[in-house]
């Protein structure tokens, strides 16, 4: 375990930090899994939900819920020596979009986490990354009261492009959690390469 002071690169200067944002719709797991993975103690922005919020903020299947991220969410992990992933966790519901564009900035890449009982909450998040090409992967949350889909399911079910990685994670273990990063991590770095390479074809 790293602490929160430690400095993860032990000194060495080829220590690579990368940007990842972890984005979704209301309720879908990101505060949970930015905790979860994190080795500092999570920088969290929650709220209680509020009367005057259930007008906006629709609970639907996700009845339980009574916090929400107002800004963001912010953890850090090291994934091997000399490589540490800083998360961001996005805001979920519409009226804090304005933040994703600030937020996301110098992301290598995105996890869209997917709620399979509000499956067309992860249309915005999937939209946004495809029309910035900022490259991502949907993470389904097998939640346990949610009907299972395969991956091929629900990457047809978002219309996802071709080549989209789609895995099933739980949002609470951290091992999946990493499983789900060192994914992103890989897929995005193969795209990055990909276009770098079309660049100077």
């Amino acid at each position: 375990m790293v602490s929160e002071n430690s400095d993860t690169s032990g000194g060495d200067p080829s220590a690579l930090a990368l940007k990842i944002l972890v984005a979704g719709g209301f309720g879908a797991g990101k505060t949970t899994l930015v905790g979860a993975v994190s080795e500092i103690r999570p920088l969290r922005t929650e709220e209680l939900l509020s009367e005057a919020g259930q007008a906006v903020d629709y609970t639907g299947g996700v009845e339980g819920k009574d916090t929400t991220t107002v800004a963001m969410d912010f953890g850090r992990i090291t994934i091997r020596s000399g490589l540490s992933l800083y998360l961001f966790g996005a805001p979920g519901q519409d009226r804090f979009w304005f933040l994703w564009d600030d937020l996301s900035t110098g992301a290598l890449g995105a996890v869209v986490l997917a709620d399979t009982r509000r499956l067309e909450d992860c249309f915005p998040a999937v939209d946004y990354f495809e029309h910035r090409r900022i490259p991502f992967v949907v993470a389904v949350n097998c939640f346990a009261d949610a009907r299972a889909y395969g991956a091929h399911d629900v990457s047809r079910a978002l219309d996802l492009d071709r080549g989209t990685p789609v895995l099933l994670c739980d949002a609470r273990d951290r091992d999946s959690g990493k499983e789900v990063l060192i994914r992103l991590v890989e897929y995005a770095g193969r795209v990055h390469t990909a276009r770098l390479l079309d660049s100077v074809g």
